[in-house]
């Protein structure tokens, strides 16, 4: 979980009162964040520079003594990762406060500021979002708090830039409209932030190229044909994302109306991530919580206003979600009795105001702000109320039933399994449950297109593409990396392989299999069929052809050899198949000796 650290005094100040170390430890309790540590600045600097501080202090230097409190936040909770968000959700948590509307505001010319997207963009980065916080006050303090919320940001939610980069300017030293365009790199010139000179992206890639801070995210567009970039209506660069911003735009102590701009591969993220930082920091605006919206003009000519609203009332706000929970629901779930009022009060201390929905006097329908992302179903409104009524509070009783709990049956026999495969002379082999495509298509013979395989969005590997289909391939692979053991080597391993399956609420199962290979100077067809016999004897199946029992018919796989595959049939239905493997499997596989391999499906015979 991320921690932020914030100064206690400017904590307290903002609070509006002054707690002891332990109060306010207790106080992070109740509201579920952690108090992790107490430490000044300082300590922090020796720890981190050692002996150039001590010298410092030395020549007489200044080194601040101020105290810090390093607070654990909840991953989730994206609202809680700066000084503004965390001092106002725990003063509307104490009744300190009121909660927080946050609305938009119309610009004074009566022309919303626009970002035009290119259709370029789409080659690297497609999205952008936007929004203009006006009459803002920043303060030095204000201003490193905004530094570091984007840090955090990035690190977190933002996967480090690679999903969304934030870039802030000061938007009196720019003009609207902007243009958001994807452009080679040696078009690309302007001075970064804090630089003397100019240097096109090229350029610029090299001289980051040893900057601690900023060359962990030079590998998300270097070797793209185009860079993105983000210009004014005169042709100044505002930022090269998701590096670095444009020295000509940046924020100082004097800037007063900030353009806040999101590039993104993922939208839905941008859009978090923007609700999350001009809610955040509209507490410094004047009048506070109001934000100005900006246009944006995609690449196929719509354009959505940004950050979105709730639109068909008087005032728009940043938009808020509804959800209906039912009040007894979570008094079953939390193991509480409160009246309906009650709860209403609870759930506004956790900043989400509520009222009765419905003629039932049971229904709620809780308003969520733009600030809580993080609630997506009824279960985190739960949550809330535990939270707020107190996990201390709450009554323990003695469950109204006694229950003890079992293994899996499935796994109880898998367990039972392994013990009388290793009786029978293999050894087990345990694989990743991801693998490449071409090891579950190609190297099998097979065209991945054919197979319902579950497919990553993402993958950080080349051999991580796709979730398993068959053990088949992990097993290969293993025989693969100890060709130098003696033959013959007999393998198997019992685990699940991943199948699309639209009747599943995510789209695909789990499914428990057994495999087991033999490798050696011979194909050991006989072997493995002898294993399969032994298998059915275990769990109790006569060799029969008709309903009550199993037997083996030939069949085609492209993966086996022709005339040498054959499948397992169980009360009339196909459970699985066994054969020798193509010579061509066992080449892709960098295999030179013969193999025979079975895999059955485990569970329908638990």
């Amino acid at each position: 979980m991320p921690t932020i650290s914030v100064k206690r005094d400017e904590l307290f100040e903002v609070m509006q009162h002054t707690y002891e170390d332990e109060e306010f430890d207790e106080l992070c309790f109740q509201y579920g964040i952690e108090l992790d540590e107490v430490t000044t600045e300082k300590a922090i600097a020796v720890k981190e520079q050692g002996e150039s501080v001590k010298r410092k202090e030395k020549d007489g230097g200044p080194v601040s003594e101020a105290v810090l409190y390093k607070i654990e936040i909840p991953a989730n909770r994206y609202d809680l990762l700066c000084l503004e968000g965390l001092s106002l959700a725990l003063k509307v948590f104490l009744g300190k406060c009121p909660i927080a509307h946050y609305a938009l505001s119309q610009p004074t010319s009566g022309q919303r500021e626009r970002i035009t997207v290119t259709k370029q963009t789409g080659q690297i980065r497609p999205f952008v979002v936007g929004a203009i916080l006006r009459n803002i006050s920043l303060t030095a303090s204000s201003y490193a708090s905004f530094i570091e919320l984007q840090d955090k940001l990035h690190q977190n939610l933002c996967r480090k830039r690679t999903l969304v980069a934030i870039g802030t300017h000061d938007l009196d030293t720019v003009s609207g409209p902007f243009t958001y365009d994807a452009l080679p790199p040696d078009q690309i010139k302007f001075r970064p932030l804090n630089q003397t000179k100019e240097m096109t992206a090229t350029e610029l890639m090299d001289f980051y190229a040893t900057d601690s801070h900023l060359k962990p995210y030079l590998h998300i567009i270097k070797d793209s044909p185009v860079y993105p970039v983000i210009k004014d209506k005169n042709g100044i660069v505002c930022s090269l994302p998701p590096i670095i911003n444009g020295d000509h735009s940046k924020l100082t102590l004097n800037t007063k109306n900030v353009l806040i701009e999101c590039t993104a591969t993922d939208l839905h993220k941008a859009v978090v991530v923007l609700d999350t930082v001009v809610t955040m920091f509209s507490q410094h605006c004047s009048p506070q919580f109001m934000v100005e919206p900006v246009d944006v003009v995609g690449a196929d000519g719509n354009t959505i206003t940004y950050p979105l609203t709730n639109l068909g009332i008087s005032t728009q706000k940043l938009v808020t979600r509804q959800m209906v929970v039912s009040c007894s629901h979570i008094n079953k779930r939390v193991g509480i009795n409160v009246p309906i009022g009650e709860m209403i009060e609870l759930l506004r201390r956790m900043g989400l105001e509520s009222q009765l929905s419905g003629p039932d006097g049971d229904s709620l329908m809780v308003k969520i702000p733009p600030t809580r992302h993080d609630i997506l179903h009824p279960c985190d409104l739960i949550e809330d109320v535990a939270i707020a009524y107190g996990y201390n509070n709450i009554e323990k009783k003695m469950p109204p039933s006694m229950t003890i709990g079992d293994q899996f049956i499935v796994n109880h026999v898998s367990d039972l399994l392994r013990n009388e495969m290793v009786a029978a002379g293999y050894t087990e082999s345990l694989t990743f449950a991801l693998c490449s495509r071409d090891d579950i298509g190609e190297k099998l013979r097979h065209k991945i297109e054919d197979i319902p395989a579950v497919h990553i969005a993402n993958p950080k590997s080349l051999e991580f593409q796709v979730a398993r289909t068959t053990l088949i391939p992990g097993l290969l692979k293993t025989v693969a990396s100890n060709k130098k053991m003696s033959l013959p080597i007999k393998l198997f391993e019992i685990s699940d392989v991943v199948l699309k399956d639209s009747t599943k609420e995510v789209g695909a199962r789990n499914h428990r299999r057994l495999s087991a290979l033999y490798y050696g100077k011979t194909s050991g067809f006989e072997i493995v069929h002898g294993l399969v016999d032994r298998f059915m004897q275990l769990v109790g199946i006569p060799y029969a052809k008709d309903s009550i029992g199993y037997h083996i018919r030939a069949h085609q796989d492209k993966t086996f050899f022709d005339g040498r595959c054959a499948q397992i049939v169980v009360h009339d239905k196909a459970v699985g198949l066994f054969g020798v493997l193509h010579p061509e499997v066992l080449h892709h596989f960098e295999l030179t000796n013969p193999c025979s391999i079975m895999e059955l499906d485990v569970e329908p015979f638990v």
